[in-house]
């Protein structure tokens, strides 16, 4: 017997549990540091994305009920524009027929538009929520590269301060750590936006998660060329 396949999809369960480990890890190497408190604010964000993620993959009752009643309209309408071409057993003159045709033509081009517009309803209602949910994770993903901008790996070599340097406390191993959370922090922000992309086949949805995974791992490539710069250091 087939076993059920369980490493084909993402799981949202397990970010959300690897997201709030970070979180307690960050809490306690820098409890009073800000990237605390966004780390925080992403696992509350995983929550709810995964959440409306599971949502958005679930199928609707609503929508087929109302296309059945449309098409019930649309038969009800047909059925008395043939009644007024052929009214008491009587066929209409040709001049009516053609009149009866051409309001036949406008009605089949407006119902079609009534039924195009009714079965892509649906379709553009989950793609907007998913394109709002998509939104929050990149605004997320540039608050963190924020924290990490001023990071700067030369502070090893105790370069000369000016007046409006930021401040600088981190130990070579503090701020080794500190910027490897951001990039786990990146990483877990890709991988929350991979939830859209693995519930859903809405082409705009996943170029939206295209986006964003090379977004993060962009800011996560800047992130671990600092750590990269400091080992060299460190090295030499």
């Amino acid at each position: 017997m087939t076993q059920p396949a369980t490493y084909r999809h993402l799981r949202a369960d397990r970010i959300t549990a690897t997201l709030e480990r970070l979180s307690a890890r960050i809490r306690e190497r820098f409890p009073t540091a800000g990237l605390a408190q966004v780390c925080a604010e992403l696992v509350a964000s995983s929550r709810t994305l995964s959440s409306e993620a599971a949502a958005l993959s679930r199928p609707s009752l609503a929508w087929p009920v109302a296309v059945t009643i449309l098409v019930g309209v649309i038969a009800a309408l047909l059925f008395a524009g043939f009644r007024y071409v052929h009214v008491d057993g009587e066929w209409a003159s040709p001049a009516e027929l053609i009149q009866g045709l051409e309001a036949a033509v406008n009605l089949l081009l407006l119902v079609g538009g009534a039924i195009w517009f009714v079965l892509t309803l649906e379709e553009r209602s989950r793609r907007r929520r998913a394109l709002d949910a998509l939104h929050q994770l990149r605004a997320l993903a540039h608050v963190i590269d924020m924290h990490q901008l001023t990071k700067d790996p030369t502070v090893v070599l105790n370069a000369h301060k000016t007046a409006n340097s930021p401040e600088r406390t981190m130990t070579r191993f503090e701020l080794t750590r500190y910027l490897e959370y951001c990039a786990e922090m990146q990483a877990l922000v890709g991988k929350l936006a991979a939830l859209f992309a693995d519930r859903m086949r809405d082409a705009v949805v996943i170029n939206a998660v295209n986006d964003i995974e090379n977004l993060t791992t962009g800011l996560g490539r800047k992130i671990w060329q600092k750590i990269t710069i400091i080992s060299d250091l460190e090295e030499g």
